[in-house]
């Protein structure tokens, strides 16, 4: 018993070790770019996001979306002005991991847990 005990409380801690760490409150809002890349060529988009609202540029043409907050690390995005059918697909972004200017997050269409994508956003206001 003492055994299983003390393998337990190490594993605990073993465990604990390697937690990343998830402030998310601090990426709320801000001034942000993410870097991706489309048919070999690396993107940089830029966006600002307040507590409710997103406006994104990305080539030069702004685009504004809504913000739902799920809990303090995930929220929806759904553009406000949809052009397209896919437009119109909400996005459930789910922050992973935080640093003092940067933070993991995964992405996906709201109902589509097959096609998540993963990516950084780092603050730069």
């Amino acid at each position: 018993m003492k055994r299983f005990l003390m393998l337990s409380l190490i594993g605990i801690c073993f465990q604990s070790c390697f937690q990343s760490e998830r402030n998310c409150q601090a990426f709320k809002t801000g001034k942000f770019s993410f870097t991706y890349i489309i048919d070999g060529k690396e993107q940089t988009d830029t966006f600002t996001r307040d507590e409710s609202i997103e406006i994104a540029i990305s080539n030069g043409i702004k685009d504004t979306s809504g913000i739902r907050w799920i809990n303090d690390c995930e929220f929806i995005v759904r553009k406000l002005n949809p052009v397209s059918l896919s437009d119109q697909k909400a996005v459930h972004i789910k922050i992973l991991s935080t640093t003092e200017n940067s933070y993991n997050f995964e992405y996906n269409i709201v109902g589509d847990q097959k096609n998540k994508q993963r990516g950084t956003a780092l603050k730069i206001e």
